[in-house]
Formats: C-alpha cells, structure tokens, sequence
C-alpha cells in the first residue's frame, strides 16, 4: 500500500463510484483504474488524498469484501 502521493497523475483519470451509491450523500470511495495501479478516493473529497494499491492487493480486498475463499486468489 501507498500512503505517499501516487506517482499517477489522479486529475486525468476515470473515477468510479458504486452503483449502490446515491446521490444523497452518505459514506461512499470512488474508484480508478489504471494498469500497475488501483486509486481509492473518498467522494464526498474528490479534491482529497488518494489511497494507491496494487491490483493484486485490490483483487483481494474485493475477494474479502465478497466473501470468496482467499486461498484461489
């Protein structure tokens, strides 16, 4: 995991947010693809910090996240 500035410019990239995700508020990330890395926003702070991991870290979370057995991934 990254905490340091991303050495990816975030401005150009293509921001995600859940499609469970409202309009109105509440506790929501957006999420940024790009090929050696995966960057996590808070979207109530677009202009904010930016979480950067790895793909293959972000392939886990969304495994643990879901509930998959971790030991395939």
């Amino acid at each position: 995991m990254n905490r340091a500035a991303s050495p990816h410019p975030t401005d150009d990239l293509a921001w995600f947010k859940s499609s469970h995700s409202s309009d109105q508020g509440g506790n929501c990330i957006e999420v940024a693809a790009h090929p050696h890395a995966i960057h996590i926003r808070d979207s109530k702070d677009p202009d904010g910090p930016a979480l950067t991991v790895s793909p293959a870290a972000w392939t886990r979370f969304v495994a643990f996240a879901a509930g998959a057995d971790l030991t395939a991934v």
